[in-house]
């Protein structure tokens, strides 16, 4: 198998690589790798084009300026790579994330998280931020949905906190799998569904959307008509500047704005429903 490695030199570095890493996930590139000055992204030779980064906004932003080589390479062990990078996860000194070679800590709440190439492992500004704001939230006896799970990190803590039940939904079958793989990890039980919002069927309590701005706008009618009343929904993966379209968008849909934080211009929000 041949892949293509993608070199992105990036300057400013941060929050620039972050911004990045967080687009180029929700194409099919495979692993990606930190080096000094940038961002090193693997793809399948077969899944590249010379149009797939084309629509990437960070790319076309004046407030970065972003340069990039691609190369043939032979085959590399993924797992050996993203074990090389991976570091464990504090949050708030209350919860870890960590990967399943990494010691056992005495973290109040410790999550065992094997990303292979799925997004959402706590390191990334909008996981981080909701899994942060969870730690706040009364999950116990809620009916949770984790929309766009990625590898389950968000609806695994609502779990570990007393949720009652956790639905998982993505579109990926590969964050299916990984979801799936990593609910047995933490020994936690869930429905892991693949497909977008349209396969939401049920009422929850709580819902934890951390997906991109396009698509928030775009599902929230479903999202808010699937959410119960007095019920509590988190978005997140969208810059600052996009936050007033939110707010617009939730207001239309009967949500109510109660707070938000931002870490590296990305923002996690919370809404409730009356």
């Amino acid at each position: 198998m041949t892949y293509i490695e993608y070199k992105f030199t990036i300057l400013p570095l941060q929050p620039g690589r972050d911004i990045l890493l967080a687009e180029l996930s929700e194409l099919p590139f495979e692993s990606f790798e930190d080096f000094d000055k940038g961002l090193l992204a693997y793809i399948d030779e077969s899944e590249d084009s010379q149009t797939l980064i084309e629509d990437i906004h960070i790319l076309n932003s004046d407030e970065f300026e972003i340069s990039y080589v691609k190369s043939t390479i032979e085959q590399v062990n993924w797992n050996e790579e993203w074990e090389k990078n991976f570091h464990p996860i504090y949050i708030d000194d209350r919860c870890t994330v960590r990967a399943p070679f990494h010691p056992k800590t005495n973290s109040e709440i410790d999550i065992i998280i094997e990303p292979k190439m799925s997004f959402g492992t706590g390191h990334h500004a909008t996981t981080y931020q909701i899994s942060e704001m969870l730690l706040n939230e009364d999950c116990t006896g809620k009916r949770v949905l984790d929309m766009g799970c990625g590898t389950g990190v968000l609806g695994i803590l609502a779990d570990i906190r007393g949720a009652k039940s956790v639905d998982y939904i993505d579109i990926d079958t590969w964050c299916v799998e990984n979801t799936e793989e990593n609910l047995n990890r933490n020994y936690c039980k869930g429905k892991v569904i693949l497909g977008g919002a349209e396969k939401i069927k049920t009422e929850y309590d709580l819902i934890l959307a951390n997906i991109n701005r396009n698509i928030l706008l775009e599902d929230m009618t479903t999202y808010a008509a699937h959410l119960g009343s007095g019920g509590v929904i988190y978005f997140s993966g969208f810059y600052k500047e996009d936050l007033e379209l939110i707010q617009k968008e939730a207001l239309r849909n009967e949500l109510t704005f109660v707070k938000n934080q931002i870490k590296e211009n990305w923002v996690a929000a919370k809404f409730t429903k009356n």
